[in-house]
């Protein structure tokens, strides 16, 4: 109303009205800021390329030769023809006439080809739930010498587990988890007990228990403020799925149901975040209730305890730290809790000679840390510190940089509770599968926004790295000599993995680009700690360039979007981050295992057919041209066609396509063997099954079968000349389908069928299509009869 004092208030993400917000009464202003291509989750990603396949990329480079070889074989003709009458009629006719050599054909058989890849992938029952979502490059998957892979959510199962509790004297693993629980227990009864005791208020009984010996607290006490501490600190929200029934209670009464209900879970940001609160749930301080301004908890007993939110500092990728002011309702106290990385917390709690040491141990052995800490508050504090934060939250200039300014003032001299680690379980068949990947030839890079010793160990426990083997890592980097200094004492190792930061790695190649991608290519495997998402593409694009080689990246996340689209073939993995990655990718699996068989078996057999098919349909149109110009040299070189109307149609079609596209079902290899012997991928990088020396192989044969067929139904059925067409062609259809039947390394009885079809097809049409056969006797007379007259 006019007569209220005015509200100021700031315009943030905790004032934000999202899409398809429904206003249930009054007037909105809205304010549209950021919006489009100034958003953050638009920013860090690129725009998607069209991607094309090496295969298709070596068939075009062999289509442009054939065309050459078309154009030369017709001027060759027009030449031996001398030139005589209007010879550029005669060059495009014959252009014309051996224009099968170009094969038009090819296009939709591959086409076709990878339709039926991708419609075996998705019924592999090995791997299910795989989606193919592109039918362009099913072949690249057997080509990849670069996989890039994010961390959490990909190798591991962005499954949290609370392993360890450390209070800097004693600390507490999976199997004492229940001594804490008995300490818990024994805090809260004792609080209980001595509040039945008080029936006036529970303030004197309580505050000796809360506030207990500041020189030094025993463990039950520092124990007990542990957990409350990681019980309040998160963002966090119960949610039950049977509240809407109880809309006509009370409130007390709508909680009291909500206790005993067993459907409760709780929803967050962050996987970790609802492993803590299910952690202090299984230690007895339980989160039942959260809204705008309070938090319930219930203690072992049953009592429930409110806590009002004063204030929220939410986590930020700059910040690395969440903090949260809360007052006790029954005791009016106000405490300020914060958890964090140990890099950003280290500064802010009072001087300990024990977080940096057992930071660095949680982290040897593969645990997420966190570090928990508290601050107590007089209002006083409180009101002098709300005064100021909501005044820098009200700044036009610089709003951040103040209000980050404030919230520090308060970041000072914090009381460290507990080190909490939590562990991130890696998939399963993750070390055997990186194990074949790595015989295979193909080397793997690991790109995560984890912390350096975190991303280091999880290298070592999934197999990554051999235990064997020497790790290198690259000390942080600031400035262009610091980077000379560290590539060059990188470049005295061999055979060595690396280890590198994000930040270092941009410097690196800011500065020595070329050096860094060059011995880093060398590395059997590399490992990228605090990577961003652009920065993650960055590398891709990077290998890309230097080495021409195909690279293949794998994620579960938003975060991995830009990788996925920049790499040749992306994989995307439906996992806890939603399916932002797996919409995006060109495969989609359900778990990283996956991966070993969508390359060796699948992406295998895709190159090989591909090749083997290619090869064939060019073999198909270069024969029947090579016996055009054998026929058309013998008549003195005439543009004169050998083969007319429907036989020509049919030749590429109902005669040889069955066949030949039959040898989409070969398989040079069983399964069992590619997935025993990875060793075997190793040849298909190489490119030999589909090359120039393999192109050449078959233009080769083609020319000598052509030619022996011509020339033999020539020369051995002189006396049968008018039946020459007939004869040709049986033999030429003959061969096609006894050179797939020679090809053909795998049986399959729907090759069979195909043969068989394919041959019946072709005598039946000799009954009803004797004029064409018979035709080649009004060309030849018509022709004879003409050079007579000539």
């Amino acid at each position: 109303e006019d007569s209220d004092p005015a509200v100021h208030e700031s315009l943030s993400i905790e004032n934000t009205l999202w899409a398809s917000t429904v206003v249930a009464s009054g007037t909105v202003i809205g304010v549209v800021i950021y919006t489009g291509k100034e958003t953050r989750s638009v920013m860090n990603t690129s725009n998607p390329k069209n991607k094309v396949g090496l295969l298709d990329l070596e068939l075009n480079q062999l289509t442009k030769a054939l065309f050459l070889a078309l154009v030369a074989l017709s001027v060759v003709m027009v030449t031996l023809q001398g030139f005589v009458g209007p010879w550029y009629r005669n060059l495009f006719r014959f252009l014309l006439l051996f224009s099968y050599i170009i094969p038009i054909s090819l296009r939709v058989n591959l086409d076709m080809g990878k339709a039926a890849y991708g419609w075996m992938i998705m019924k592999d029952d090995n791997i299910p739930g795989t989606v193919v979502r592109t039918s362009t490059i099913p072949e690249e998957l057997g080509r990849l010498v670069y996989l890039l892979t994010d961390k959490t959510g990909t190798l591991t199962q962005n499954e949290m587990i609370f392993k360890r509790l450390h209070l800097g004297t004693v600390s507490y693993g999976t199997d004492t988890m229940d001594e804490i629980q008995s300490h818990i227990i024994n805090s809260y009864s004792q609080v209980h007990t001595q509040n039945s005791g008080n029936s006036t208020s529970s303030t004197p009984s309580r505050k000796p228990q809360l506030s207990a010996p500041k020189v030094r607290k025993s463990v039950s006490s520092r124990i007990h403020e542990a957990v409350k501490a990681i019980a309040l600190c998160h963002n966090v929200t119960p949610v039950y799925e049977s509240r809407a029934g109880v809309s006509g209670e009370t409130e007390y009464a709508e909680v009291d149901q909500d206790f005993s209900d067993e459907n409760r879970t709780y929803q967050a940001s962050s996987p970790d975040e609802v492993t803590l609160v299910q952690w202090t749930e299984s230690v007895g301080l339980t989160l039942v209730n959260r809204d705008l301004t309070s938090m319930q908890l219930k203690t072992p007993g049953g009592h429930i305890l409110t806590y009002y939110i004063l204030q929220i500092f939410p986590f930020t990728s700059e910040s690395k730290r969440m903090g949260i002011i809360v007052r006790d309702e029954s005791l009016g106290e106000i405490t300020f809790y914060m958890k964090g990385a140990d890099v950003a917390m280290s500064t802010i709690v009072q001087y300990n000679d024990w977080l940096e040491e057992e930071c660095g141990n949680m982290a040897r052995e593969g645990l997420r840390t966190l570090v928990v800490a508290k601050k107590s508050l007089t209002e006083e504090q409180y009101q002098d510190f709300e005064s100021r934060y909501n005044q820098a939250k009200l700044s036009i200039h610089d709003r951040n940089l103040k209000v980050a300014a404030v919230v520090e003032s308060l970041e000072r001299e914090m009381e460290l509770l507990c080190l909490t680690g939590v562990e991130d379980q890696l998939q399963a068949d993750v070390r055997p599968t990186l194990e074949m990947l790595r015989n295979a030839g193909i080397k793997i890079w690991m790109l995560t926004g984890d912390k350096l010793e975190t991303a280091t160990c999880i290298a070592k426990s999934s197999h990554l790295v051999s235990r064997t083997q020497d790790i290198h890592i690259f000390k942080p980097v600031a400035t262009r000599g610091e980077a000379h200094l560290e590539l060059n004492a990188f470049r005295r190792k061999h055979d060595c993995a690396l280890v590198i930061s994000g930040d270092s790695l941009e410097v690196c190649l800011k500065y020595y680009e070329h050096e860094f991608v060059e011995l880093a290519c060398q590395c059997p495997a590399v490992v990228c700690c605090r990577c961003s998402p652009t920065q993650k593409a960055h590398i891709v694009k990077l290998l890309q360039h230097h080495t021409g080689k195909r690279t293949c990246a794998i994620g579960d996340g938003g975060n991995d979007v830009s990788m996925i689209q920049a790499a040749d073939c992306g994989i995307g993995i439906e996992g806890k981050e939603g399916k932002q990655a797996s919409l995006a990718a060109d495969f989609s699996i359900t778990q990283f295992k996956h991966i070993g068989r969508l390359l060796m078996v699948h992406g295998r057999n895709s190159y090989k057919r591909s090749a083997a098919l290619g090869q064939f349909v060019m073999h198909r149109g270069l024969i029947i041209s090579t016996m055009q110009a054998v026929f058309s040299s013998v008549f003195y070189f005439a543009s004169v066609p050998l083969y007319q109307g429907f036989l020509m149609v049919g030749y590429a079609t109902i005669y040889t396509m069955f066949p030949v596209f039959s040898l989409v079902l070969d398989q040079d290899v069983k399964p069992e063997m590619a997935l025993l012997y990875p060793e075997l991928y190793k040849d298909l990088t190489k490119g030999r099954s589909l090359s120039f020396k393999t192109f050449l192989i078959w233009v080769l044969i083609s020319i000598y079968q052509g030619g022996i067929l011509m020339y033999g139904a020539l020369l051995l059925f002189e006396s049968e000349f008018v039946h020459v067409v007939a004869i040709s062609f049986t033999a030429l259809i003959l061969t096609e389908l006894l050179m797939v039947a020679l090809t053909i390394r795998t049986w399959h009885w729907l090759m069979v069928v195909a043969e068989f079809l394919s041959l019946g097809c072709y005598v039946a049409s000799l009954a009803f299509l004797n004029e064409y056969f018979g035709i080649g006797r009004v060309s030849f007379g018509a022709f004879l009869g003409r050079s007579s007259l000539t």
